[in-house]
């Protein structure tokens, strides 16, 4: 609509005697003519929106009749509206939830907003757009004073409604420094002094001291109520980053980061309403707090940067636990290799069993959904049983161990930071290059141990027990027309490989289900509850419950690793086919039994079908991607939840191939130390 008006004619529409959405509509129409720019127009250096204020001003200061009646608009608009609301409600959630947060960014984006309105703050979604922001900032002093003569309120009613504003911003930080998921997270000492009961009065004291004083009185003393009320907000703040500590060592909440940022954010605006009412020509603050305004408006009109933002702390919290459970699954020699093939070769005979049990309910001819629960079941029981014996399924080993590989990428990416010294940190960074590819190594040669260790028992232990049912019971467990089956779906020639990559994104959710797990039972105190709760202790005694308590602190990330990763393997397809998509899950080791089952059914003369050489080529495409769809994800969260942007990249990968080079075999097996 901004194309159509031109300034006489919008000048000429203001009336300061029309209703309030008139008024406001009229606002919202001069804001568009500023920012509207012709389609032709490649204008470089000052932005056009510039110009126009200054056309707009230049008009006013030689037509006085039109002056008076822009005037008059906005006195009618500043008597009228809200303003206070901007200032100390803009950019913050009402309730401290993210969730809220997130629903209420979604209403204003699904739905119109009015100009009929005495809420600045809504009005503000309607008079600015983000992009403003660039046009704001090149807004000289003298313009915006000559601007402000035009528009502001009558006399220092501007500076009633920012300590007005500061009054409401103190009395939010006092009442989240009181609310009890903050408050008990908070360093006692840091709480010793009671800096929020003591910052509302101090604001008050400032606000008082500046709408007080007397003409001509000295400055002195409201700069020193100033510096009162800055030194009690770092104090606040300085407490409300204590629980950011606790967060990290007694798991993650999203809501409670919320609140921090919520609390740091009303801070800083605090600052910046006081830098505007102790500034003799506020014109620079007033462009900055209405640089800040815009960026909030930029930030509150998505949704990525938020859920980024209070997600990353969970992420890293996810990731950083997952690492610990990672390292128990990286072999660095000899012994940690034999070791690796000692459990790989465990959770291979518990897989057999499960090859079988799939078999078993597969016949029993179960609908679609009860057919992948009772799969799921089956999955799931079989990586409970794995996990308690302390074996291993390889397939499980990359989505933990990613993250504990990206506990040492800072020393990588970050030695280039300081540009002094540049010998000294190229020696450091190829050092941390080196270790970094020593850690790919062991890596790499964990998932080799753990296949082989699955498939050298899985496979041969399934076809022992067939050719044994054959001899004793006169047919295989698994029969002929299994066999084919079998044959039909595990070939490469099908979507063996897309099949193979949805299993390893479901490796990957067990993985993040686990960390989360893991986190929500610290975050809850789920430990001391269970070691400590009366009624607990009553029923198990003192000692058995402490154990119990040990126990689920040290296993419930694997038992949410396992049960959540076989009831996804066995529902994840069916749920799927529901809607239509025809996934199915494909995993290493169970393919190998199934194929196994196959042999055992088919006889000697299946090694000369081609079929079968078909499917032993799926299997080993299944097992590639099995791990590294399921490694990579997880790597690009680990690395996502701890900032870390690899510029070093191409460093990195010509290690890695030089020491592929080098020495290959280290990457399947260990290698003596010469």
């Amino acid at each position: 609509m901004s194309g159509g008006w031109d300034l006489t004619a919008l000048i000429n529409a203001a009336d300061a005697k029309a209703g309030l959405a008139e008024r406001h509509l009229w606002m919202v129409r001069l804001m568009e003519w500023l920012r509207h720019e012709p389609n032709d127009s490649q204008r470089i250096g000052t932005p056009l929106a510039v110009l126009r204020v200054r056309q707009l001003l230049h008009v006013m200061d030689h037509e006085a009749e039109l002056r008076v009646q822009v005037q008059q608009i906005f006195r009618a608009f500043w008597a009228e509206i809200d303003s206070a609301a901007l200032l100390a409600d803009f950019g913050f959630g009402s309730r401290l939830s993210l969730r809220s947060e997130l629903a209420t960014r979604l209403r204003q984006r699904v739905l119109p907003g009015t100009p009929e309105t005495q809420d600045l703050a809504a009005l503000f979604l309607l008079l600015f757009e983000p992009a403003d922001r660039a046009w704001v900032a090149k807004l000289d002093d003298a313009t915006l004073a000559r601007l402000a003569a035009l528009c502001a309120p009558e006399g220092d009613g501007w500076r009633d409604t920012v300590l007005n504003a500061m009054t409401m911003l103190a009395s939010a930080v006092r009442a989240d420094g009181f609310a009890p998921q903050l408050r008990q997270r908070m360093d006692p000492e840091l709480l010793r002094d009671e800096p929020f009961r003591q910052l509302a009065g101090v604001t008050e004291d400032f606000r008082r001291g500046v709408l007080e004083a007397p003409p001509g009185d000295s400055e002195r003393d409201i700069l020193i109520r100033a510096n009162m009320l800055h030194a009690m907000l770092d104090r606040c703040m300085q407490a409300a980053a204590s629980v950011a500590q606790h967060l990290q060592t007694y798991g993650v909440s999203v809501d409670i980061v919320y609140e921090l940022d919520q609390m740091q954010a009303r801070a800083r605006r605090i600052e910046l309403l006081m830098a505007m009412v102790l500034a003799r020509e506020p014109a620079a603050e007033v462009r900055t707090l209405l640089a800040e305004l815009l960026d909030v408006l930029q930030e509150r009109r998505g949704f990525r940067a938020l859920l980024a933002r209070h997600y990353s702390m969970l992420a890293r919290q996810v990731a950083e636990r997952s690492a610990e459970t990672g390292e128990h699954y990286i072999t660095r020699d000899g012994d940690e290799y034999r070791d690796m093939l000692r459990r790989a070769a465990g959770g291979g005979a518990v897989i057999a069993g499960t090859t079988f049990l799939k078999f078993a309910i597969a016949a029993i001819g179960l609908s679609a959904f009860w057919g992948g629960f009772w799969a799921g079941a089956n999955y799931a029981t079989s990586f409970l049983i794995v996990m308690l014996m302390h074996w291993t399924v390889a397939t499980k080993q990359p989505a933990m161990t990613a993250p504990a590989m990206a506990a040492s990428l800072p020393a990588v990416v970050d030695t280039r930071a300081s540009p002094a010294n540049a010998e000294a940190r190229d020696d450091d960074d190829a050092q941390a290059i080196e270790a970094f590819v020593d850690r790919v190594t062991h890596l790499i040669r964990s998932q080799v141990a753990g296949i082989i260790g699955n498939l050298m028992l899985c496979g041969p232990l399934v076809l022992t027990v067939q050719v044994l049912a054959t001899w004793l019971l006169g047919k295989p467990l698994i029969g002929v027309d299994d066999a084919a089956y079998v044959l039909d779906a595990l070939t490469l020639l099908g979507p063996t490989a897309l099949f193979a990559a949805f299993t390893g994104v479901l490796l990957f959710a067990s993985s993040l289900i686990a960390g989360w797990a893991e986190n929500w039972f610290v975050f809850q105190r789920l430990d001391s509850a269970i070691a400590w709760n009366p009624r607990i202790v009553a029923r198990l005694g003192a000692a058995r419950a402490a154990r119990w308590a040990a126990w689920w602190r040290a296993n419930i990330s694997g038992v949410a690793a396992s049960v959540s990763l076989g009831m996804m393997l066995g529902l994840a397809p069916a749920l799927l086919g529901f809607l239509g998509v025809p996934l199915e899950a494909r995993h290493v080791t169970l393919s190998t039994g199934q194929l196994s089952a196959a042999v055992g059914a088919l006889g000697w003369p299946i090694f000369s079908q081609g079929a079968f050489w078909w499917c032993v080529a799926g299997i080993a495409v299944t097992g590639a991607l099995n791990l590294s769809v399921s490694f990579w994800l997880a790597f690009k969260v680990a690395l996502r939840s701890r900032g870390v942007q690899l510029k070093q990249r191409e460093r990195i990968y010509a290690a890695i191939w030089r020491r592929l080079r080098r020495a290959p075999l280290a990457f399947l097996w260990p290698q003596r130390e010469r």
